[in-house]
């Protein structure tokens, strides 16, 4: 009797259990844990191993838009030289607009006849609206300063090369069952626009201006379309477009000036072997860590 006495006086702790929104539990503190509290944690779960060689060819397609951009800027510098004339420059943009179908043709996957008449109808409104604008682009800025405008510009390229999208295409690829651009891949573009307008509304004639911001904009709205068909097509092909274009880059600017070409071919080495060592050498220190505590994280998608 006398021991049941004293077991019923000095009742058992309960076991301390794991409640989120419990509040506090007889018998424990506030902050009380147990050695099962990490049980279930886990350490680097989601953390990927890249591959030096992998992560160097995935950005040979960083390079191969630097080499898109600096071209666009060598025919810019061209023209406002003088040396190539608005005939030229015509020429040019309709033998890009074959060529650039002519790879679509062979690359895609899913192009129909209706897509491509699609396509030809759209660029052909495109071409007609932007000759009947050419007037206000040519007098555009008349009242700034060219200083102003060259600044102006590189900013702008600047801007575009930090925002484009290097993975994907703003135009609709054919065959993708969805493709939405994001904030920073539009305002990537628009930058480019502009910078193009600012650079026509400093040519002789209008003719110039035309020919010129048409040749822009089918660089920075179909060359990358094209680039990401080509690297979907074959992979192995896209290193030999993208080399191929580089070597081609290096060799028109060394003729423009010898150090714009030493600048370039220093970003060249640092996009495509620098960066790549950082992001292997900044992995080792990755520290992830997941647990029970984690918000849960739905594994289908929503829609309306």
């Amino acid at each position: 009797m006398e021991s049941m006495r004293s077991e019923n006086s000095f009742p058992t702790q309960p076991k301390w259990r794991k409640v989120a929104y419990g509040g506090m539990q007889p018998g424990f503190d506030d902050n009380h844990t147990d050695e099962s509290f990490l049980e279930d944690m886990i350490m680097n779960a989601n953390v990927v191993k890249r591959d030096l060689l992998k992560v160097i060819l995935d950005s040979v397609s960083i390079s191969q838009y630097i080499c898109t951009v600096c071209l666009v800027v060598l025919v810019w510098t061209y023209t406002l030289k003088s040396s190539l004339n608005e005939n030229s420059l015509l020429v040019l943009n309709f033998s890009l607009l074959g060529l650039g179908f002519f790879i679509l043709l062979l690359t895609a996957h899913m192009l129909s006849f209706n897509l491509l008449l699609g396509y030809v109808l759209k660029i052909s409104f495109f071409i007609t609206g932007l000759y009947m604008l050419s007037p206000v682009y040519h007098t555009l800025t008349r009242s700034i300063s060219s200083d102003s405008i060259w600044a102006l510009t590189a900013s702008l390229l600047v801007i575009h090369l930090f925002l484009h999208n290097y993975s994907g295409s703003t135009v609709k690829a054919p065959g993708a069952l969805e493709n939405n651009p994001t904030l920073t891949s539009n305002i990537s573009l628009n930058a480019s626009i502009v910078a193009s307008l600012l650079i026509a509304s400093r040519l002789p004639s209008r003719l110039h201006v035309f020919a010129i911001v048409l040749f822009s904009l089918q660089v920075f709205l179909f060359a990358p379309l094209v680039t990401y068909c080509v690297k979907k097509y074959s992979f192995r092909l896209h290193l030999c477009f993208s080399f191929g274009l580089m070597v081609l880059t290096l060799a028109l600017v060394h003729r423009l000036h010898t150090l714009l070409f030493v600048l370039l071919l220093a970003v060249f080495i640092f996009v495509n072997f620098v960066c790549p060592y950082w992001l292997i050498r900044l992995q080792e220190y990755k520290f992830e860590i997941n647990g029970p505590w984690d918000e849960a994280k739905l594994c289908f998608a929503i829609t309306e």
